[in-house]
């Protein structure tokens, strides 16, 4: 895991988070991040389903002025106390206690002392001064930030039926007809319904961020800290470098490190995906969140808090909103200038009833009413976040590392995957089948010239050779190392130069895998083998109904052609330099979107040209860092489908979604204007018109994803 540490650790400006309470919708999500860009934050992130705002540490304001910022226009900072019952729940209870009798008057007659309009006035009241602490703090803070939200609909329409029905009250009072100017049951209900369903909506919310709860879980262990002996339970967040942890079989190992004492069988399938628990002896890394299921030892801390693998992964996922997909920007476009939209609609719609077609007052304004309350913008803005969350969340728990809602709507879009072979296709542990050695050269000196020579190249060729010569250890003097990437290496020692390389080195017909040149005469010539990945066969047998498969490697057309051959791939693009493969790769692009998927420092270019760059777990650093996606699975590809088809249905629910959203508001506004939906069914359908979007993409992570 150590090429993905590096990437999901490296250096960047550093990340300030704050827990922030009080947003209703994602419009005020959007306010919050415009009031913190005035201010000169820079790469401000709001997250309004994990309710928390980051944005990078090289700013002039300490963290108390940003957070007075945020607190400036209404919202809160989160205590991290947890409350027995929040304030919005206490806000519903209370409504609902004062509500209840004013839609009960509807049933009975007319003089029951229900329809008293003083006794209507005053169960309205606190209802009405929750809708002005709640909604309308919220809609004035939204002005404040020049992003109106939903609050500011819900704040107009319940005022404007409180304040008419408070009007037709003085004014009709000692009038038999005085009921019909009275909405004080329209006013409370609405406020009590979208109330309700705020609260639904909270928890709903949090269900698509299960994922970052789930991993988060893994974190939250206790172990035993070894203190001169003696042992002691600590929890995961007071682990600091260089403690000495005692982990015992069935334990979840609570932080990175290594191993100092003991062996063990560890389950690491939440990040590699494979169930067969691993053997793991002293010296070896362990990583926080897996498993001991066998054994014990002791483990020296090496990364802890925020700086452990897990931790960079749950914010990988957390930051999955900040990349937003192109189809989101539509949502948030219209999002944006839908609230004032709905204002004059309900403006106009009470103009046109009113006076054009003549329709009573109290009619008309029902009517636009009707039309504030059941249209949703948050519908729109959920739409992409809450899908791409769940999306990112799921590919995570099955060990794959997407980065962001963008890459995951380029995937779904791939047609043509191409496969670099060594490595990625192959198990990149090659085997010495054949090796001839020029006359006068003893071979155990060629083969320790080789060994020095290639420990300094990172190409999986190379490494397999050191692994392999091992035991050829002599030191040598090396100096002068230069390598020639995807074609060869070469070293002085003692004067000479020596070359290790394809036969691309002097354009060589020697039907061999590897020269080794001294001061440009052949010495030695290597056949090599490698194996296919388990199971590789079979799983690009299911992908090539779908896609169009290519290999792409810098090896020989015979190697090419005799693996692509087992694996039924007729596109074969051999002996390609990384040069070659980016010229190839832009071609390719050109026709149709490409996944380029590789592992080794050659095909970092071409991972970063590609479409999507997808690399293995144990993939260079450089590779891993030009990628998009990250299988940490590098035993087989199995994780390659899944990750395909959790970004096909996840663009599929953004769609939804979005569908939904549309055409909720297209048909239900021109039902409100039409007058056939009372404000109370408006407040309702309004209500929960967002909670189905949430819905919809918690059905994701449910969802049976497979080939």
């Amino acid at each position: 895991f150590e090429p993905i540490k590096f990437v999901l650790m490296k250096k960047s400006p550093s990340r300030i988070s704050i827990k922030v309470n009080g947003m209703t919708c994602v419009n005020c999500a959007k306010g919050i991040e415009k009031k913190l860009q005035a201010n000169k934050l820079t790469n401000v992130s709001v997250n309004f389903s994990t309710g928390e705002v980051k944005y990078d540490s090289n700013t002039n304001k300490s963290l108390e002025e940003v957070k007075k910022i945020i607190t400036s226009i209404g919202y809160t900072i989160d205590s991290r106390k947890k409350l027995l019952i929040t304030k919005v729940e206490i806000y519903f209870y209370v409504s609902l206690i004062f509500t209840l009798p004013l839609l009960l008057h509807m049933f009975v007659g007319e003089n029951h002392f229900l329809r008293d309009p003083i006794l209507q006035f005053f169960l309205c009241l606190p209802v009405y001064c929750i809708g002005v602490l709640y909604f309308g703090k919220s809609a004035f803070n939204s002005l404040s930030s020049r992003i109106a939200n939903m609050d500011l609909l819900i704040f107009i329409g319940s005022s404007a039926a409180y304040f008419y029905s408070i009007y037709g009250w003085i004014l009709y009072k000692n009038s038999h007809i005085a009921h019909k100017y009275l909405f004080f049951e329209t006013s409370a209900t609405i406020i009590t319904l979208v109330l309700l369903g705020n609260l639904l909506e909270k928890k709903a919310v949090k269900k698509t961020t299960s994922s970052i709860n789930d991993l988060s879980k893994r974190q939250n262990v206790k172990t035993k800290k070894e203190i001169n002996g003696k042992l002691i339970e600590i929890s995961f967040k007071e682990i600091k470098k260089d403690d000495i942890l005692i982990i015992n079989s069935g334990d979840k190992i609570p932080t990175d490190g290594i191993i100092i004492s003991g062996k063990c069988f560890v389950d690491e399938s939440m990040f590699t995906g494979e169930s067969i628990p691993n053997s793991k002896a002293i010296n070896d890394t362990l990583i926080g969140g897996t498993i001991i299921v066998e054994g014990s030892i002791k483990l020296k801390a090496t990364k802890t808090g925020k700086d452990t693998l897990l931790s960079k992964i749950i914010e990988l996922v957390k930051d999955s909103q900040n990349n937003k997909p192109k189809i989101q920007k539509l949502g948030d476009k219209i999002s944006e200038y839908f609230v004032p939209s709905v204002i004059l609609i309900a403006i106009l719609t009470f103009i046109f009833t009113f006076y054009y077609f003549k329709i009573p007052f109290e009619e008309s304004l029902l009517r636009s009413i009707a039309v504030l309350v059941i249209s949703c913008p948050c519908a729109m803005g959920l739409a992409t976040p809450t899908a791409v969350m769940v999306g990112v969340g799921l590919a995570a728990k099955k060990g794959i590392l997407i980065k962001g809602g963008r890459t995951l709507e380029k995937l779904a879009s791939v047609e043509h995957l191409v496969f670099d072979k060594t490595g990625t296709l192959t198990t990149g542990e090659f085997k010495i089948s054949k090796i001839e050695i020029k006359e006068n050269y003893d071979e155990k000196v060629v083969k320790n010239i080789i060994y020095n020579i290639e420990k300094f190249s990172s190409h999986p060729i190379a490494k397999s050779l050191c692994r392999e010569l091992k035991n050829f250890d002599k030191d040598l003097k090396v100096k002068e190392v230069q390598e020639n990437k995807g074609v060869s290496i070469s070293a002085k020692i003692d004067n000479d130069i020596y070359t290790i390389g394809s036969k691309k080195l002097n354009k060589s017909k020697i039907e061999y895998d590897l020269l080794v040149l001294k001061n440009n005469q052949l010495i030695a010539k290597l056949n090599i083998t490698d194996k296919i990945k388990e199971d590789t066969k079979s799983i690009l047998k299911k992908l090539e109904n779908d896609y169009d498969i290519s290999l792409l490697s810098g090896d020989s057309q015979k190697k090419c052609y005799s693996i692509a051959r087992k694996l039924n791939i007729t596109n074969i693009y051999s002996e390609h330099t990384p040069i070659d493969k980016i010229k190839k790769i832009k071609e390719l692009n050109t026709k149709k979107a490409t996944a380029m998927i590789g592992d080794g420092i050659n095909d970092a270019p071409a991972l970063a040209k590609s479409t999507v760059g997808i690399s293995i777990g144990n993939a260079t650093q450089i590779a891993i860092q030009s990628s998009d996606v990250i299988l940490l699975n590098n035993l087989n590809l199995y994780q390659l489908p899944e990750a395909l088809l959790i970004s096909k249905e996840t663009l599929k629910t953004i769609k939804q979604n979005l569908f939904w959203a549309f055409s909720y508001n297209i048909i239900a506004i021109p039902i409100a204007i039409s007058g056939l939906l009372n404000p109370m069914w408006g407040a309702f359908f309004m209500a929960f018109s967002d909670i189905i979007v949430i819905g919809n993409s918690i059905r994701l992570r449910y969802k049976k994803i497979f080939y």
